[in-house]
């Protein structure tokens, strides 16, 4: 009776060592999307771009201003 009992334990001993030491066959997908995007301008380029064809105008003035001195 010892010894079945001994038997059946070395063998679950055995089998759970074996099995709990194997890797899983692990699989690692990597799926790329291109993702397009408009390109939004953003307040401040909004606001950026006013003051700067402003400026612009009245540089444009002030150069008419003054005149050609050629």
């Amino acid at each position: 009776m010892k010894k079945i009992i001994l038997a059946i334990a070395l063998i679950f001993t055995a089998s759970i060592a074996l099995v709990s030491c194997r890797e899983t066959k692990t699989t690692e997908i990597i799926k790329e999307v291109e993702v397009k995007t408009e390109d939004s301008k953003g307040a401040l380029e909004r606001a950026a771009e006013k003051v700067d064809s402003e400026v612009n105008k009245e540089i444009d003035k002030q150069i008419d201003k003054i005149g050609d001195d050629n």
